[in-house]
């Protein structure tokens, strides 16, 4: 690591976190209003977060395969802020199933309410998932692209942690195709750190899951698909998961 590529990245981080603040108060009284104003506010953001990403840091983007424009599940692997960034943007209508603490953060999650995001509460197994499934049945009511993240956070590249049933349990209750995607990122943009490395950061929309599975099949389905394209992008990105 070089002093001047951590001082890149880092002057990327502070300028990423202050645009959020400008586009969130710049776009304010038409996302008041308007969740169409929400949603450009947000969409705008990604662009700026994509494009000063290559400037500074090197770090190019690509979306592969083809992003669903329907009403679906998008089951995504997490592996840090990146993927949220370039999944959203390539979707007409996504919003994320979200921790409920988010919902008081700073910009970010009110604009999250505007554009239809299901904050859902954490607890217990039992008594989270059935809280998760109220609260999704209710969050339904705006059409769109519902992006869910199987294994509940971020998992950094080569690390381990099981997928969550709830998933499952949602494709089960909304009978909607679902698209997996398996990702890169985590290589470039790392769960934690200033450093943003230069290279190719990938998401990629792999082939639909039709409902109607079984909630164990769909889920060792899942699991298979999106581990095993995540690890062959991260491999041609140089780590050997």
């Amino acid at each position: 690591m070089t002093p001047i590529r951590w001082l890149l990245s880092l002057i990327f981080v502070v300028q990423m976190y202050l645009a959020m603040a400008v586009i969130a108060v710049a776009f304010a009284p038409w996302a008041l209003f308007s969740a169409a104003g929400a949603r450009a506010a947000c969409k705008t953001y990604c662009r700026w977060v994509i494009f000063t990403l290559r400037l500074l840091c090197g770090t190019r983007s690509e979306v592969r395969g083809t992003p669903p424009t329907d009403e679906c599940i998008i089951a995504a692997k997490h592996q840090s802020f990146l993927d949220i960034i370039l999944i959203f943007n390539a979707v007409p209508a996504g919003k994320f199933i979200m921790k409920r603490e988010l919902m008081y953060a700073p910009f970010l999650g009110q604009y999250a309410l505007r554009i239809g995001c299901v904050p859902v509460n954490r607890g217990k197994r039992g008594a989270a998932i059935a809280r998760m499934k109220a609260d999704v049945a209710k969050g339904t009511a705006e059409p769109g692209q519902l992006i869910i993240y199987p294994q509940g956070t971020r998992v950094a590249p080569g690390a381990k942690r099981p997928y969550k049933v709830g998933t499952g349990l949602l494709y089960e209750q909304l009978a909607q195709p679902c698209v997996p995607v398996a990702t890169n990122v985590g290589v470039f943009w790392p769960k934690r750190g200033i450093l943003r490395k230069p290279g190719l950061a990938v998401v990629e929309f792999l082939p639909v899951i039709a409902p109607g599975l079984a909630v164990p099949d769909f889920m060792a389905r899942l699991e298979t698909e999106v581990e095993t394209h995540s690890n062959r992008l991260m491999r041609d990105a140089g780590f050997d998961a």
